[in-house]
């Protein structure tokens, strides 16, 4: 099934490939024959570009100014802020359920420990429902209280997110910066980047591993619980299903359920995410290996001719390939070549130091 759909894909990406690479752009004024200006001179040209005059105190300045996500004290700074807001996030709740801790329904053992246990079954949607507030005023907190959580969770969810991003965005720096020669070529080693990924499933689920028999362990010796509840419990409890027909009842219990939930939750979820992108990079793999074995054909060529002269360039066909593997769209390589156009004022194909001057002269 999974070689049908695989094969499935391969078609349509010969289809969509048989259409010119930039079909678009061929209409431009840009990269009409007749202005002379064709994109593979204009990258043959770009070596021969002056150098950038580096010791201009204004564009050593702008140097330092961070431009990408995956720079460091972007990550220390949304790590700390993370934390912070996670922190403040507890801490209203504890106050907050300690001081109406008279008004909350259900199996009482510490004050501070219960308002705690209550936050945690809150924020990680366990909810088990031995502890519920009976009140008007504390169930609108609880009310509140619950999509703040379920924002905090948006938040980190939108956190794992950038780090995949930044994560793409290091590999593709990483590969465009470790080659300072041209036309050297490191071989990527898709393996070696599989295998890294298994393991991170395998460091991930022995620490689940771990959790699920600690977890076992204090339910059978401070719940005093039998072995099939103890391990029902764990399931509904790291799945954060949180039935209620079992729960955590002693302030040991408590006390341990307080650590023990949250991170065996967020081990959970990690687990998952670890096992997604482990099978996608495994489709991402072998997509790459039916790219980079094909066999090349004339509607290739045709269809990689950007400034259709035809010939296709080392650039142009690394752009079509780059299309293949679905790195990039026709609407990428548009947006660069008009940036590349407003910054070429002089119309010599190449860019330049005076080019740059020029530019901000016009725009200002």
């Amino acid at each position: 099934m999974a070689s049908e759909s695989f094969s499935l894909r391969k078609s349509s990406n010969r289809d969509s490939l048989s259409e010119p690479l930039l079909s678009s752009l061929r209409s431009r004024k840009s990269l009409n024959k007749n202005d002379g200006i064709k994109l593979s001179k204009r990258l043959r040209r770009s070596y021969s570009a002056p150098r950038l005059d580096e010791s201009n105190p204004k564009i050593e300045q702008e140097k330092n100014v961070p431009t990408s996500i995956f720079k460091s004290d972007h990550t220390i700074r949304s790590t700390i802020i993370g934390i912070a807001i996670f922190v403040a996030y507890l801490g209203v709740g504890v106050g907050i359920f300690y001081a109406t801790g008279d008004n909350m329904q259900g199996k009482r053992t510490n004050s501070f420990v219960d308002a705690l246990y209550y936050c945690i079954v809150t924020m990680t949607t366990v909810g088990y429902g031995d502890l519920v507030p009976r009140g008007v005023p504390e169930r609108l907190l609880t009310c509140v209280y619950v999509f703040v959580g379920l924002g905090l969770v948006g938040l980190l969810i939108g956190r794992v997110i950038d780090l995949l991003v930044e994560r793409q965005e290091m590999m593709i720096v990483n590969t465009l910066s470790g080659n300072d020669k041209p036309g050297e070529f490191e071989e990527y080693d898709t393996s070696r980047r599989a295998k890294k990924q298994m393991v991170k499933v395998l460091v991930a689920g022995t620490i689940f591993l771990l959790l699920f028999v600690l977890g076992v362990i204090v339910m059978i010796k401070v719940e005093k619980m039998g072995f099939v509840e103890a391990v029902y419990l764990v399931c509904v409890t790291v799945t954060t299903l949180g039935y209620g027909d079992l729960c955590f009842q002693t302030l040991g219990g408590r006390a341990f359920a307080i650590v023990w939930i949250l991170i065996s939750t967020v081990n959970v979820a990690q687990l998952f995410l670890y096992i997604a992108e482990a099978y996608t990079e495994e489709r991402r793999k072998a997509l790459l290996k039916w790219v980079l074995t094909r066999k090349t054909t004339e509607s290739d060529l045709e269809a990689a001719d950007m400034d259709d002269d035809g010939k296709v360039s080392c650039a142009e066909f690394v752009v079509y390939k780059l299309k293949e593997m679905g790195k990039i769209e026709e609407e990428d390589v548009i947006e660069i070549l008009k940036e590349f156009e407003s910054l070429d004022v002089d119309n010599t194909g190449t860019l330049s130091s005076r080019d740059i001057k020029m530019a901000e002269t016009i725009e200002s």
